[in-house]
């Protein structure tokens, strides 16, 4: 089946953190909480830099939104274009879901301005 994965590998265990040298894990637990605690203004944030300049942000770069696999009957035609298309080595199916994505946002803009 198109855009299926099979995984030959078993999958990776996850470990637990291991505890700060030094401290029992529930002591840093309370430190935590302790800050979590604080009021902003009494955080002491000066060994911390500020920083000025975000040109180089780019917004949603760590986010990926939950994909559900589907079976899609799409005009040939279309596919054939988007396959032909394809960007930067990036697969057609990201093409067609980035252009729905586009689509779904233009309407939803002008729902909320009109």
């Amino acid at each position: 089946m198109v855009g299926e994965i099979h995984m030959k590998e078993k999958p990776m265990k996850k470990e637990r953190s291991k505890p700060r040298r030094g401290k029992p894990a529930d002591a840093s637990g309370a430190e935590l909480a302790a800050l979590a605690a604080l009021p902003d203004d009494r955080i002491d944030t000066d060994d911390i830099p500020e920083v000025e300049d975000w040109s180089g942000a780019r917004r949603g770069m760590f986010y990926r939104p939950v994909k559900k696999q589907l079976t899609l009957r799409l005009d040939a035609d279309l596919v054939d274009w988007f396959k032909r298309h394809a960007k930067g080595g990036r697969g057609y199916q990201t093409d067609i879901n980035s252009a729905l994505r586009d689509h779904v946002d233009t309407r939803e803009k002008k729902k909320a301005d009109g």
